[in-house]
């Protein structure tokens, strides 16, 4: 302490002290309370329906498929279809599907349940080291809405904010059509907080090891089953083809997730491929499709697979139902033997780390 003046010390600890004391101090009387500027996470997945039955699954595909980043065709063209067949035979099989995931000790679908997991998690790990920041979550479509989330963040003074849409591979019917709405949402408000979003994470280095040790996690399990799988079908959610001519880069960047993973784990490359699942209705979509390969793998003598869903941060309707149940009775019933379905990252360890780092590099400057 030699040399320092006792006035230094005591200006020196004025100008270090915490603005908000100064601000709570200087206030005018009478003066609406102000809130801690605080730092915002809200992560985004697509949506879900409230329950199973036709009226939730009805108001679900209503909002989901009026969105005009999925639905590209003219509205005074698709919204007749939409109204009168789509909607009053489309709830019933869709609620049928979600019945056989839903999670009934929690009565919510496994996209909500994993989601909200996510969000709980994510912002234990990050306010211990971050005591200003705070995560949220909402959905695209269906509760909790994006602008819910908002408001929950503002409410609880985040002054910015970090959008983070959970889609790895980029594509205007996700990501794009997810920070649409919030935006749509800032339009409403008097005082905006300042804003981020999340880039595309396709080829990651942190994502491509989540997924790898995910996969060897899965692959080590199936060994000790019923014998190492004879090959990998890595499955990402189809879009029209048309998608890709027009910009959309969805298609690549599903690639070379493929690529990369194939990479980190030494799989042979003519033991793994990238396919697309999930199509409906008249037009081409992109190829290689996930339920032809699974018939066709099947009827060559392929006896044990595995597949993953790389491009779901949750597991979901697509994954658990379409995959773990549909493909595998494709298989099965094409001559395949053993199936085995390797989770989404969801909450688990490599998921969550996963995410920490994602977000906290994009809150460079502002943590």
């Amino acid at each position: 302490m030699h040399g320092l003046d006792p006035q230094d010390l005591t200006e020196t600890a004025m100008r270090s002290a915490p603005r908000a004391s100064t601000q709570a101090t200087n206030r005018p009387a009478g003066h609406p309370e102000v809130t801690t500027d605080r730092v915002g996470v809200l992560l985004i997945n697509l949506g879900t329906p409230d329950g199973s039955d036709y009226w939730p699954m009805r108001r679900y595909l209503k909002e989901f498929l009026s969105d005009r980043r999925v639905i590209e065709a003219p509205p005074i063209i698709w919204q007749p279809i939409l109204n009168g067949l789509i909607l009053t035979t489309r709830p019933q099989r869709s609620g049928e599907a979600y019945a056989k995931i839903w999670r009934k000790e929690t009565d919510e679908s496994p996209l909500r349940y994993y989601t909200r997991l996510q969000a709980e998690a994510l912002g234990e790990r990050l306010s211990a080291r971050h005591p200003h920041l705070r995560v949220a979550w909402g959905m695209r479509y269906g509760r909790p809405a994006i602008a819910a989330g908002i408001d929950e963040l503002a409410a609880q003074g985040c002054r910015r904010i970090l959008l983070a849409a959970l889609y790895p591979q980029y594509s205007a019917a996700t990501t794009a059509t997810a920070y649409d709405k919030a935006f749509d949402h800032l339009k409403t408000m008097r005082w905006q907080p300042a804003v981020r979003t999340l880039p595309p994470y396709h080829d990651d280095p942190a994502y491509i090891d989540a997924l790898a040790a995910s996969v060897r996690a899965g692959l080590e399990e199936a060994e000790k089953a019923e014998g190492a799988p004879e090959m990998i079908l890595c499955s990402f959610h189809g879009l029209p083809e048309e998608n890709l001519t027009k910009g959309d880069p969805y298609h690549c960047f599903c690639q070379k997730t493929g690529r990369m993973l194939q990479e980190a784990l030494g799989w042979p490359e003519d033991r793994f491929m990238t396919v697309f699942q999930s199509r409906f209705g008249p037009k081409e979509w992109l190829k290689p499709y996930a339920d032809v390969t699974v018939e066709d793998v099947a009827k060559r003598g392929v006896k044990r697979l595995a597949m993953l869903s790389p491009g779901f941060a949750s597991d979901c309707v697509e994954t658990l139902e379409e995959i773990d149940i549909g493909l595998r009775e494709t298989f099965e019933e094409h001559g395949g033997q053993h199936f085995r379905y390797i989770p989404c990252l969801n909450d688990g360890e490599a998921g969550l780390t996963l995410l920490e780092r994602l977000v906290e590099r994009e809150l460079g400057g502002w943590l």
